[in-house]
C-alpha cells in the first residue's frame, strides 16, 4: 500500500504558498501559487495526493484535522443540500467539490497526525512545503 504525507504552507497567510506530496518517504509532488492561502495549499496537496492514487488503495496523512473533517464529516452534508450550509458561503468551494469527489472514488483512508510533532514523514512534508513555497517566491 502506497503511503502518502502532505502538507501546505504560506508566508504570510494569506500570501505565497506552496504544498508537498510525500510518497513513500520521498518528495513526490510539489505545486504552489503566488497568491493563495494555508488552507487552500493544505487542500491542494491532499488533491495532488489523491489523483496520484488514482483509486489504489493508499493511507494519506495530513495535519490538516480542518481538511479531513471537510472531507469525511461536512461534505457528504453540504453535497446533499446543493453544496450549501446553514450559516454562510461555504469557503474555497472549488477546492472542497474537486477534493471530496476524488476522495469519494478513492480507496483513501485519511490519517491525521499532530503537525511539528516529530513525525519524520510529517516533518519531511513541511520542510518541502516551505521549499515549494520558496520556489514560488524564487520563480
Amino acid at each position: 500500500m502506497t503511503i502518502y504525507y502532505t502538507d501546505g504552507s504560506c508566508e504570510p497567510n494569506p500570501g505565497t504558498g506552496g504544498f508537498a506530496v510525500i510518497k513513500d518517504m520521498q518528495p513526490h509532488i510539489l505545486g504552489g501559487e503566488a497568491s493563495t492561502t494555508n488552507i487552500r495549499m493544505e487542500g491542494q496537496a491532499l488533491i495532488a495526493a489523491l489523483k496520484d492514487a488514482n483509486g489504489a488503495p493508499c493511507q494519506i496523512h495530513s495535519d490538516s484535522e480542518f481538511w479531513i473533517n471537510v472531507i469525511t464529516k461536512w461534505s457528504p452534508t453540504w453535497a446533499r443540500n446543493g453544496w450549501t450550509k446553514k450559516n454562510g458561503e461555504i469557503k474555497n468551494l472549488d477546492i472542497v467539490k474537486e477534493v471530496y469527489e476524488l476522495y469519494q472514488a478513492s480507496q483513501a483512508e485519511l490519517i491525521w497526525v499532530r503537525g511539528h510533532n516529530q513525525d519524520p514523514g510529517n516533518e519531511l512534508a513541511d520542510h518541502w512545503a516551505n521549499e515549494a513555497r520558496k520556489q514560488q517566491l524564487a520563480g
